[in-house]
Order: structure tokens, then C-alpha cells, then sequence
């Protein structure tokens, strides 16, 4: 899971760990960085034939973000459910990106979804 950098310059961490924290969640490992050119294209690498890439390094990028391993029972939907829809306008009431997301491009927020993805950005981000 990684708090983006519009969620850290808005002063978000606090209030989003907070939410996993209250539905049982451990953070196994917590970091905050800023995410390399180089990693970030790996990050995103599904995503290297669309018009929306450049964009997506770029924001990625553009500040710290604080990234967290969390544990607990069906922790994957579990956290994808707390996070809400990548579009804010379609996100459930309550879920991160409903209450603070301002648009699908800065929608505060990520959330690994499968045990393979977030394997591989654990491997990323941690290692």
C-alpha cells in the first residue's frame, strides 16, 4: 500500500494509517521516500503503452510517498475495499478516495491487487 504524494503534501498519512490500523491491519513495515525515475517505470510498467504514462511518472515522482507492508486476514480486498474506486466520482462513500481524492489522476492512494503484485512491489519498495 503507498500513500501518493498528493495524499503526503496534504497531510493525509496520519487520518489513512489510522483507518487500517482501526479494521485490524498490522503494518509490518512503514517507509517513506521518493520513488526514483527507474523505479517508478517499473511500478508502472503495465501501463508503458498507454498516453497516460508519462503523466503517471511524473506524479509519482513529484514528492515523498510512504509506502507500508500491512498483515491480516484477507488483507488484499480487505484494503482495496477501505480504498475505494480508482475514480473518486465512483468510490463508495467512506473509502479513502471518496473522502479525499480530488480526481482519478490524483487519487491519494495505492493499493496492490493480487498477493503476485504485491509481492513484486514489496520487492520494489522494501528489498
Amino acid at each position: 500500500m503507498m500513500i501518493k504524494p498528493d495524499g503526503v503534501k496534504r497531510g493525509l498519512v496520519g487520518e489513512i494509517i489510522k483507518r487500517f490500523e482501526r479494521k485490524g491491519y498490522i503494518i509490518k513495515e512503514l517507509k517513506m521516500m521518493t520513488i526514483p525515475e527507474d523505479k517508478a517505470k517499473e511500478h508502472y510498467r503495465q501501463h508503458q503503452q498507454k498516453p497516460f504514462f508519462d503523466q503517471l511518472i511524473q506524479y509519482i515522482t513529484s514528492g515523498p510517498v510512504v509506502g507500508m507492508i500491512l498483515e491480516g486476514e484477507d488483507c488484499i480486498s480487505g484494503v482495496r475495499t477501505i480504498v475505494g474506486s480508482t475514480d473518486p466520482a465512483k468510490a463508495a462513500p467512506g473509502t479513502i478516495r471518496a473522502d479525499y481524492a480530488t480526481n482519478i489522476r490524483y487519487n491519494v492512494i495505492h493499493a496492490s491487487d493480487s498477493p503476485e503484485s504485491a509481492q513484486r512491489e514489496i520487492d520494489l519498495f522494501f528489498n
